[in-house]
């Protein structure tokens, strides 16, 4: 069989492999929740997250003012409401409040925690050299929170043009690593 060419802006939706998840930014007492799933473990320990966020975005401007932020992993039961968040700006709206979804204190950031999601993670920003020609941030999971409720959640993965992808079966194959 022959392969055929794949157009150069396909590629992502064959590399993305993380959720897409929603992210919180506080800025002057103001929460804000943003859709994203430009997302690469960098590191394990202590657990480094490497994002992108569009500089156009409100939440991209928060973040670079307070370096902080949550990273809220749903399940698919929260699909819509994943796809509203990314839809509306939070600098008119207050997306908590119009899409419906719970701020919970976090522990050691400003930002939200956002109860519906059943795992959050709360960073700050280390290393922001990148942002200016990326919009690249690497951040630090300073807390990590799961809801152990929620037995094998499926999360969602965008593939571009309103087309996602659910968590499929799961298998287990015997690490010979030590």
């Amino acid at each position: 069989m022959a392969k055929k060419n794949l157009p150069l802006s396909q590629v992502y939706k064959l590399l993305e492999p993380g959720p897409v998840v929603m992210v919180t930014t506080a800025r002057k007492g103001r929460p804000n929740i943003m859709t994203m799933s430009w997302l690469t473990m960098m590191d394990f320990e202590p657990p480094l997250v490497g994002c992108i966020m569009g500089e156009q975005s409100y939440s991209f401007g928060n973040l670079k003012a307070t370096k902080e932020c949550v990273i809220n992993i749903p399940t698919v039961e929260l699909a819509k409401k994943v796809v509203r968040v990314g839809n509306t700006t939070g600098s008119k709206v207050d997306k908590f409040k119009t899409i419906g979804l719970t701020p919970v204190p976090a522990a050691r950031v400003k930002p939200p925690l956002i109860k519906e999601c059943f795992a959050n993670f709360e960073c700050k920003v280390i290393d922001s050299r990148m942002t200016a020609k990326y919009n690249f941030f690497v951040l630090e999971v300073l807390k990590a929170w799961i809801d152990p409720s929620k037995k094998n959640p499926k999360t969602i993965h965008h593939q571009g043009n309103g087309n996602f992808i659910v968590d499929g079966k799961r298998m287990k194959l015997r690490s010979m690593m030590k």
